[in-house]
């Protein structure tokens, strides 16, 4: 929030962007095969505010779907942050479920897409945030590959790393 204030936002933050990212995880106890990215391991779904603070973060196998990992999250945000009212995803986001849990939830989604006609990398309103998110985690080795055997002590070295990344923000504006 102190952050949020200094930046001349509100405190609270009222959307939030969502996005997940599959990670090799060589000990892990528990993994999974995500055949769209070829990856054994892990998925990180996490959510974050529009500068890119982390609000929420789900660990999950990498073999679950982006839709049923951010059931998780959607209630999460819930209860920790009532006030957020609007969500912004990728397409993989756009599924009849998660949509209704959404909908239950009083969110509005809003699912950004890529061009039919774009060639090559643009860069989209809003996804962009998510995924400088994840370029400030990899900026820790220990989070380049999930080398972790428990899903919980991964999950804290995530939260470590952008409490890390948000004391040298405010430390040094």
């Amino acid at each position: 929030m102190l952050d949020r204030e200094r930046q001349g936002r509100e405190a609270s933050p009222s959307a939030a962007v969502i996005d997940s990212q599959s990670i090799k995880a060589p000990s892990a106890e528990k993994r999974g095969f995500d055949a769209g990215k070829r990856v054994v391991g892990r998925k990180r779904h996490i959510a974050v505010d529009t500068d890119g603070r982390l609000l929420m973060v789900n660990l999950t196998t990498a073999d679950i779907s982006d839709s049923a990992g951010a059931q998780t999250i959607l209630d999460g945000i819930r209860k920790r942050w009532p006030w957020i009212k609007h969500l912004f995803a990728d397409g993989a986001y756009d599924r009849l479920k998660l949509m209704d849990k959404a909908s239950y939830l009083d969110f509005v989604v809003e699912v950004i897409r890529r061009s039919d006609q774009q060639q090559g990398f643009k860069v989209l309103p809003r996804r962009w945030v998510v995924e400088r998110t994840f370029g400030w985690m990899i900026r820790w080795r220990r989070l380049v590959r999930d080398y972790e055997k428990r899903i919980d002590v991964s999950q804290a070295m995530i939260l470590v790393a952008m409490g890390g990344n948000l004391l040298r923000r405010n430390a040094h504006p």
